[in-house]
């Protein structure tokens, strides 16, 4: 219940549609408790009248009988067509919430987290609490109305009668209870196993190339074939405690019906029983126990979707480990002067990844970072944007805590170019465009040839406006960078960070994008992780890092002949080049 509380304000805006869908199934119920009634007038009728007011009453009991008809089609639609607008609409809202908490959470979390995985509390668990909403809630509404009135009218035909109709009850919750439970407990172990199976697709679909230059077509083959079985076994075990569950209800609430025919027969016989009050009190029954069945029937509908909102609710309670602080401030555009003061940082708590870390960048100047991998480079790189959070020191820029300023605020004044390049499925046009929405078509077309992209671009057939697929597919790695450094150009923001841009090209495409970086530079704040020692020799400050701790630092021409840990990484190089 704690999952449904915590969802409850998203459905609170719903509120009045919901108090058309109880009325609505108020007007149903009471439709549903007059017909049984009008049929034992019928009865009384056709046994205690004759001639012309007999036919006057039955004619008045059909025209009655109509309107009953006509206003429970009406009640229905209401009810019907109101319950999915507010469930579909809750589930929307719901979705879209869900996604803009998950754009909160550091890239700490997204670590440890299948991509797959995510997708599934997204989408899947987010559509399995919507018959919760149409159906579930509307229908018990329905049904313990029905209860409530059907249980009175049953006392007030014979109380003895309706004693007896309830003997089965006790073994009718007794059964719910024990095989529901372990109907709940295996769909919400097969919801977990299809989170899982669904990350691994997700994986294999990403990392198919891999699979088939490897030939490890028949291991995935096998592997999903394990994890399916595995899911498809938990829940038709869940399955089966449903088919045993439905047919032992219908049972129990049978031989309510066996105690009205044996001694409400007995009682009519005798002559303590209407006839016309047998026939409604077996209408009657047959109605109070169409709820319990339906409720029973319903069971794996709920639990379907209580699985689905303890997972969403799973990751709505996950605490963003970057936000704004209480009086953190938008800090505008900065100047760009980077100092880190005696920074640490730990990505577990048994691990540091940097060792009291110190240096400053004055507007204007590059730092490069060099060293072995692991040495932390990318995680200096991280800490500036608050991708992560120091576990000790401080982060300023312009002698602003980072920790103090809005992180939309801070992230304006940072752009990222990559090795690891992320284009979006869609065009060249809004691949560039996606840092600056304002932008004009004139703009992006400077941006692009400033990224020494705009030639290229043009020899495509659709020019700015060619999709490149998922992932940037239809366009080489070296093209990719310099759509990266247009969308960087556009962004105009005064501190730049480029993660080893060039290392993943060839010397011809190298010197084309470190053209392109150069004119991006000029003028920004720039945080250069370097793969190739050549593209840093104008660096104003070098930091040599090896084990999270800086071991030198300088200029090239005078850590060059230093006869340390960056003179032998340049000797290397030279040597691979």
């Amino acid at each position: 219940m704690y999952a449904f509380r915590r969802l409850l304000p998203l459905l609170y805006r719903y509120r009045w549609h919901m108090l058309v869908v109880i009325v609505s199934s108020g007007g149903i119920t009471a439709m549903n408790l007059v017909n049984p009634w009008l049929v034992r007038e019928l009865v009384q009728i056709l046994r205690v009248e004759t001639g012309d007011a007999a036919t006057n009453r039955i004619l008045q009991l059909a025209t009655v009988l109509f309107v009953v008809f006509i206003f429970r089609a009406i009640f229905r639609f209401m009810y019907l067509y109101i319950a999915h607008v507010m469930a579909y609409s809750f589930v929307n809202d719901l979705r879209v919430a869900v996604y803009d908490h998950l754009q909160k959470l550091s890239a700490r979390f997204f670590a440890d987290r299948q991509t797959g995985e995510l997708i599934k509390r997204v989408i899947n668990d987010t559509r399995d609490i919507e018959p919760l909403i149409a159906h579930y809630i509307p229908d018990m509404t329905v049904n313990v109305l029905l209860l409530i009135g059907v249980g009175i009218i049953l006392f007030n035909l014979n109380p003895m009668l309706a004693l007896l109709t309830l003997l089965p009850m006790p073994l009718l919750v007794v059964s719910n209870l024990f095989l529901g439970k372990r109907m709940h407990s295996a769909i919400k172990d097969s919801s977990r196993r299809l989170g899982i199976l669904t990350g691994i697709v997700q994986d294999n679909l990403v990392g198919i190339k891999e699979i088939q230059l490897f030939t490890q077509e028949k291991r995935e083959h096998e592997r999903i074939n394990e994890y399916s079985t595995d899911t498809t076994k938990t829940l038709l075990y869940g399955l089966k405690m449903q088919a045993i569950l439905s047919p032992s209800i219908e049972f129990l609430t049978a031989m309510g019906l066996v105690i009205v025919v044996l001694f409400g027969g007995q009682a009519a016989l005798g002559g303590t029983l209407p006839v016309e009050d047998l026939v409604a009190f077996f209408l009657y029954l047959n109605i109070f126990y169409q709820p319990i069945t339906l409720m029973t029937q319903m069971n794996e509908m709920l639990h379907v979707a209580i699985t689905g909102a303890h997972h969403v609710v799973e990751v709505m309670d996950i605490r963003p480990d970057v936000d704004d602080a209480p009086n953190a401030v938008n800090p505008g555009r900065l100047r760009g002067e980077v100092e880190f003061h005696d920074v640490s940082f730990l990505y577990n708590e048994h691990v540091a990844t940097l060792k009291n870390i110190s240096f400053k960048i004055q507007p204007g100047q590059t730092l490069a970072l060099v060293g072995p991998t692991g040495a932390g480079k990318t995680t200096i790189a991280s800490l500036v944007p608050r991708f992560y959070d120091t576990a000790s020191g401080t982060v300023t820029i312009d002698g602003i805590d980072v920790q103090k300023m809005t992180v939309s605020g801070l992230r304006s004044n940072i752009s990222m170019v990559l090795q690891d390049v992320f284009l979006f499925n869609g065009t060249i046009r809004d691949n560039i465009r996606y840092s600056n929405l304002n932008s004009t078509d004139e703009e992006i077309i400077a941006a692009a040839k400033a990224a020494r992209a705009h030639d290229f671009i043009m020899a495509m057939p659709e020019g700015y406006d060619t999709h490149i697929g998922e992932r940037g597919v239809k366009v080489s790695g070296g093209q990719k960078q310099r759509l990266a450094i247009a969308r960087a150009v556009l962004k105009n923001a005064p501190i730049l960070i480029l993660d080893e841009a060039t290392s993943a090209v060839d010397t011809e495409t190298e010197a084309e994008i470190q053209e392109a970086l150069n004119e991006l530079m000029k003028g920004r704040t720039s945080i250069v992780i370097a793969h190739r020692l050549s593209t840093i020799k104008n660096a104003h400050q070098i930091l040599v890092l090896d084990g999270g701790r800086i071991v030198e630092k300088g200029r090239h021409q005078e850590l060059i002949y230093g006869r340390g840990r960056y003179q032998r990484l340049h000797e290397a190089s030279a040597r691979l080049n």
